[in-house]
C-alpha cells in the first residue's frame, strides 16, 4: 500500500516557466498517484493550475514585489506547517540550497550550484541550460522516478478545418523590462489580410496584456473576413480550448507557445532574439520564423544581453516570409 506523500514543488517565474514545469508534477503523479503535490509560485502565474489535474494546492509568493524576504519568510511559515515528505526547486541561484534546507524538510532536490549545495540538499541535478527547458526542468526527478514526461498533457478539442488562430502579444511585464521579442501590430495586420487572401480561417485572440496590440491590428488591418476572439477568453483553460480547436496556431515566443506545443498543435512561432533550442521541442508540430539577419549575437537576449538591441533586426520578418511558412509547412 502506497503511502500518500505530501510533496513541496517551488517553481518562480512566468506562466511559460510554469508550463514547462508541468511534466516534472505529472511524473512525480505518476509515481506517486496518491500524493499530494503543492507549487510554490508567483501570483502572475497561478492560472497554470486551470491546465492540469496534478496541482493540488498553490502558495503565492510575490518574490519580485517591495516585501520580497517577508514572502520568502511566508514561504518557509508554509513549509514548516505543511510537513512535506520531499521539496523540490527549480531555482539555480545559489542560496537556494540554504532555503530548502531552512524547510526542515527530510528530502531536498535541486540542482548542483556548487559546494554549498551539495551540503544542504539531499539530492543534487546537474543543470544543463542547452536543452529544452522541460527536460531541464525534469532532470530534478531523474533519480525518484523512471516515467519521463517530455510535454504537458492537456484535454484536446476537435479541429476547425483550414483554421489560423493567432495570438500576436507578449507579456507586458517582458515589454517593460525592454524584451522585445515580436513583430509589429503593422506587420501582423498585414499578415491577416495575406492570410485571408490564401484562403483561411483567421481567428484573432489575446489576453488582458495584449489590448493595446490587438486595438493596434485592428485599427491597421484590411480585411473584416476574420474572427475577434479577444476578450472572449477568461483563463488559460480557455485559450487552450481555442488553441486546441485550431488546425494552425500562430503565436510570438510567450506563453501560448508552450501550450500549444502541449496540445499538439501545429504551431508557427516568431523568434528573434531567444533561443529556439531551449524554448522548443524538436518535433515536426513546431516550426519557427526566423529573420534572414545573418546575426551572429543571435540568440542574444538573456545569454549576452538582458534587453533587445535597438535595431531588432532579427524581428524584421517580412508577412509575405510568415504566410508562406504557415501555408506551405
Amino acid at each position: 500500500m502506497e503511502i500518500k506523500k505530501r510533496i513541496l514543488a517551488i517553481n518562480f517565474g512566468g506562466i511559460g516557466d510554469e508550463i514547462f514545469f508541468l511534466p516534472t508534477l505529472i511524473s512525480l503523479k505518476k509515481e506517486f498517484p496518491e500524493s499530494e503535490i503543492t507549487l510554490a509560485l508567483e501570483p502572475r502565474s497561478k492560472g497554470v493550475k486551470d491546465l492540469t489535474s496534478v496541482i493540488d494546492n498553490l502558495i503565492l509568493i510575490d518574490v519580485k514585489g517591495k516585501n520580497k524576504y517577508f514572502e520568502m519568510f511566508k514561504l518557509l511559515r508554509a513549509a514548516w506547517a505543511g510537513k512535506y515528505d520531499l521539496v523540490i526547486s527549480s531555482g539555480s541561484n545559489k542560496l537556494i540550497s540554504i532555503l530548502l534546507f531552512l524547510t526542515g524538510i527530510k528530502k531536498r532536490y535541486g540542482y548542483d550550484t556548487g559546494f554549498l549545495s551539495r551540503i544542504l540538499l539531499t539530492h543534487c541535478a546537474k543543470l544543463n541550460k542547452k536543452q529544452y527547458a522541460c527536460a531541464m526542468y525534469h532532470d530534478l526527478i531523474r533519480s525518484i522516478t523512471d516515467f519521463n514526461t517530455e510535454l504537458p498533457e492537456i484535454e484536446k478539442r476537435p479541429k476547425i478545418a483550414n483554421s489560423v488562430l493567432i495570438h500576436p502579444g507578449v507579456s507586458k511585464l517582458s515589454v517593460q523590462k525592454g524584451c522585445i521579442k515580436t513583430i509589429t501590430p503593422e506587420v501582423w495586420a498585414k499578415t491577416i489580410d495575406l492570410l485571408v487572401a490564401e484562403g483561411k480561417k483567421v481567428m484573432l485572440v489575446g489576453g488582458p496584456d495584449d489590448k493595446e496590440c490587438i486595438d493596434k491590428i485592428l485599427e491597421t488591418v484590411r480585411t473584416q473576413n476574420f474572427t475577434n476572439l479577444y476578450g472572449t477568453t477568461k483563463n488559460l483553460k480557455d485559450l487552450a480550448g481555442l488553441i486546441s480547436s485550431a488546425e494552425k496556431f500562430l503565436c510570438s515566443d510567450s506563453a501560448p507557445l508552450h501550450v500549444a506545443v502541449a496540445l499538439h498543435t501545429k504551431t508557427y512561432v516568431i523568434f528573434g532574439p531567444t533561443d529556439k533550442n531551449a524554448l522548443i521541442p524538436k518535433s515536426k508540430d513546431v516550426v519557427p520564423i526566423m529573420a534572414f539577419d545573418n546575426c551572429e549575437l543571435k540568440p542574444c537576449l538573456w545569454a549576452r544581453r538582458q534587453t533587445t538591441c535597438q535595431s531588432l533586426d532579427c524581428l524584421k520578418i517580412p508577412p509575405a516570409q510568415i504566410v508562406q511558412t504557415v501555408c506551405k509547412n
